[in-house]
């Protein structure tokens, strides 16, 4: 597999690509909690990291948004670094050519800044709060994912053809992952051309049945692994928390398996560690996130701080694995 490069990639989701996961602090009023996700994403992007990812869920659920394509357009307005990207955003809940529009018209907006993550979504808030049949959600998302990567390729434009910001997709396409958690998915995805995001907390044995099976149907994008990680002390309650949050609607904690989380107060065994698990899964790209319910702003600014100054340098040097 590919090593990281010594420097940063510009291009959203390129492998060898090390990027930040954001989440807001639903604690703080709204205006301070959007200020202080554009100012974290600024902090990573200007210190190292290639670019940042906001995902998506409704109702205030703990450490999500509603919609994640605006937040990232907060933070490109807000900062002239680094690429960000909605990822994963709901992809049923919306039509797919407004999803395209949307995603063709901001990436006019700011060029070679802008990916998007999709997902078909699980959690039943989501769906009831739109109306939409969370039983729908698999086949919505099979039919979406295609033609959202065609779209954004500036391909099947159908009704759509003369949209300025879509046709210049044919160009300057806009990259697109789909969410992974299984071989089918794997599959699917490399039938339709987009990149596979991975979710956090399967181990990297078990990620690498997803990648193995990506390459063999003939994917061609990045394989973005996905790690929570902290220098120092990790708050394990926090962790066990969450767990059972993501277990309580994926359906069974089982399939998650033991904790992923990657922590040492030796930034070297930090980086060490998630060089392993790149290689392990398969994977070519990095997403990393150091925030919990519960972690406070200082906190993760700090964890931000950290990684970029003493994890993400030795990591990039590791090289080829």
């Amino acid at each position: 597999m590919p090593g990281l490069p010594v420097g940063p990639s510009k291009a959203p989701f390129a492998r060898g690509s090390v990027s930040l996961r954001l989440y807001p602090h639903n604690d703080l009023p709204v205006s301070r909690l959007i200020s202080e996700l554009s100012d974290q994403a600024g902090l990573a992007m200007g210190s190292g990291f290639d670019g940042v990812m906001t995902s998506e869920h409704h109702g205030g659920f703990a450490g999500y948004l509603p919609h994640p394509l605006q937040m990232a357009s907060f933070i490109l307005d807000d900062h002239p670094l680094g690429w960000a990207a909605p990822c994963p955003l709901l992809l049923p809940l919306r039509p797919t050519a407004m999803v395209a529009e949307e995603v063709a018209w901001l990436a006019a907006r700011h060029p070679g800044r802008v990916g998007l993550g999709v997902a078909a979504g699980a959690l039943p808030l989501d769906f009831e709060a739109m109306d939409i049949p969370l039983g729908s959600a698999v086949e919505r998302f099979k039919s979406g994912l295609p033609r959202i990567v065609d779209m954004l390729r500036g391909r099947d434009l159908r009704q759509l053809g003369e949209d300025p910001a879509l046709r210049s997709c044919a160009s300057s396409p806009v990259p697109v992952l789909s969410a992974a958690v299984s071989v089918a998915a794997a599959r699917r995805a490399a039938r339709s051309d987009a990149g596979i995001l991975m979710e956090g907390m399967s181990s990297a044995e078990t990620l690498a049945r997803v990648t193995g099976a990506y390459d063999e149907a003939g994917g061609g994008g990045s394989k973005v692994l996905i790690r929570r990680v902290w220098v120092g002390d990790v708050r394990s309650d926090l962790i066990g928390r969450q767990r059972q949050v993501y277990a309580g609607y994926a359906g069974a904690s089982a399939a998650f398996g033991d904790d992923q989380t990657v922590s040492s107060d030796d930034p070297d065994h930090v980086a060490e560690r998630l060089h392993q698990a790149l290689r392990m899964a398969g994977a070519d790209a990095l997403n990393l996130r150091v925030h919990l319910p519960g972690v406070s702003p200082d906190a993760a600014r700090h964890q931000i701080t950290r990684l970029a100054v003493e994890v993400l340098p030795r990591l990039r040097r590791l090289g080829v694995g």
